[in-house]
């Protein structure tokens, strides 16, 4: 691993802003450290960075441990949410200020700054201020900045928060070229889960200074391992259900047997448990319709209570006999409020969680 974070803790005063966090980052990987606002991510930065001291807990990088050890002596690469360029140098001199920090001589600086520039797509800024960037720019010199004295861990610290919706999906996917292009081993820290799932290799999930998941993307929206997970990281439909069996596992709902695929081995017949299920694993049908379909489908009777067209697919809200609201994406002529209709459940699309 070029990053390795084991146990590490950090409180300011009595508050604990992080608690036990552990995780790695391979070589050449982009990891995002997802979590909303107030969860210990900055905290987490600041200490990889050297600029906060944990409580507890140790930092390595490249093997070599740095808890201790200043900022200067960790090379590591920092792009934060609001812009640190010196506003009295060029974009040029921004950028080839790192790399004399780092003892690169002069004769080989103009170079590497051309060559780092020319990598953000900011050449015709060389000569600019930053009162004179856009926004867009700005992230771009703050990049190329970062990258040119090529640190062992590049992070990115909600670098994209400030920007509008259309130029930070345009630099989410120049980031992700320029991580291709370069394999420099990279953090990057965000509240936004579309950006987390469409840039990482693998996410940390973090939840009031812990962390609540780590996997594939694709892993932890399908499968996640915690409620918290499963709400955070899109859509999330949870309804009741008792535990019937074991083997195999067996649960269930509004009077209806639901088979999965698996269950944690500490639930008993008879446990409440809480079901979760993604809106687009759902489908409906008219209750009048119950004669045609599989009598065997797990399934759930309700009232549509909410139809929303959202453009690609309708979402339609249910009201189950259970008790619980859920959301079905629908494709096709929906069904009206009013509506008495049937949701079919996915056996392998549901995700148990206690009660």
């Amino acid at each position: 691993m070029t990053l390795e974070l084991e146990g590490i803790s950090h409180r300011y005063g009595t508050e604990t802003a992080v608690d036990g966090v552990s995780f790695g980052v391979a070589s050449g990987e982009l990891v995002a450290l997802l979590g909303p606002s107030g969860c210990g991510k900055t905290t987490i930065v600041q200490a990889i960075a050297g600029h906060v001291h944990p409580t507890a807990g140790r930092i390595r990088l490249r093997g070599q441990e740095v808890t201790d050890a200043p900022p200067e002596a960790r090379h590591v690469g920092l792009v934060f949410q609001r812009s640190t360029l010196y506003p009295h140098m060029t974009v040029e001199e921004n950028v080839a200020y790192g790399l004399a920090a780092r003892d690169v001589g002069r004769d080989s600086r103009e170079a590497v700054v051309s060559e780092y520039l020319g990598l953000v797509a900011i050449e015709e800024q060389r000569d600019a201020y930053p009162s004179s960037l856009s926004g867009g720019q700005t992230r771009r010199a703050e990049l190329a900045r970062a990258l040119a004295p090529q640190p062992d861990v590049l992070l990115l610290d909600e670098p994209l928060s400030a920007l509008d919706r259309a130029l930070r999906e345009r630099l989410r996917d120049e980031i992700a070229r320029i991580q291709r292009e370069t394999g420099v081993t990279t953090l990057f820290v965000t509240h936004d889960q579309a950006e987390a799932m469409a840039l990482a290799d693998r996410l940390v999930v973090m939840s009031d200074g812990t962390v609540s998941g780590i996997g594939e993307p694709r892993a932890l929206y399908e499968s996640p391992p915690t409620p918290f997970v499963a709400s955070f990281l899109g859509r999330s439909n949870t309804f009741p259900a008792t535990v019937i069996g074991s083997d195999p596992p067996m649960v269930d709902v509004g009077g209806g047997t639901v088979r999965l695929p698996r269950m944690d081995g500490r639930r008993s017949p008879g446990d409440r448990i809480t079901c979760h299920v993604r809106p687009a694993a759902l489908s409906v049908r008219s209750a009048d319709a119950g004669t045609a379909a599989d009598e065997s489908e797990p399934s759930l009777c309700g009232e549509v209570v909410r139809v929303t067209d959202v453009g690609r697919h309708y979402d339609v809200t249910v009201r189950a006999e259970v008790g619980a609201e859920l959301i079905v994406e629908h494709t096709g002529a929906p069904p009206v409020v009013g509506d008495r209709i049937v949701v079919a459940l996915p056996e392998r699309g549901l995700t148990v969680f206690g009660g």
